[in-house]
Parts: C-alpha cells; structure tokens; sequence
C-alpha cells in the first residue's frame, strides 16, 4: 500500500497515537487498517515533525508527576 494515498492529517494521527497516546503499533494498525511497512515508513516520516513537541512534552508530564506525588 502507497502511503502517499494518505492525508498528512492521517500520517501525523497514526504518530500521534504511537507516540502521545502510548498506543502500541498492533494496537494503531488494526484501528487504521494500514499495514506493518506503512506505518513504520509514517512514523520514520512524521516521527521527526513530532520530536521535539513530544520530548517537551514527556518532560512537562514528568515534572508533573513529581510534583503531585510531593503533595500527596
């Protein structure tokens, strides 16, 4: 399957559901129906437009956490 036959929107919600959602990658191709190769070339794609958001974002959850369990 030509991932090229997929919207960018499409492409970066399958990262999105990897990457931001802790979906596993069986979990994301049997919602999309997109097979194996498909998704590892999206996500080796659009994994970098995302990097950077996501590590900020992994370090804000992280310093959260470490502050609700100080006040609980």
């Amino acid at each position: 399957m030509c991932i090229a036959k997929f919207s960018d929107y499409f492409k970066r919600d399958a990262v999105a559901q990897i990457t931001e959602e802790s979906s596993s990658a069986v979990e994301v191709l049997g919602r999309l129906s997109v097979s194996q190769q498909s998704l590892q070339t999206i996500r080796k794609k659009f994994s970098t437009a995302f990097g950077a958001g996501v590590a900020d974002q992994t370090t804000k959850i992280g310093r959260l956490k470490q502050e609700l369990a100080q006040v609980t």
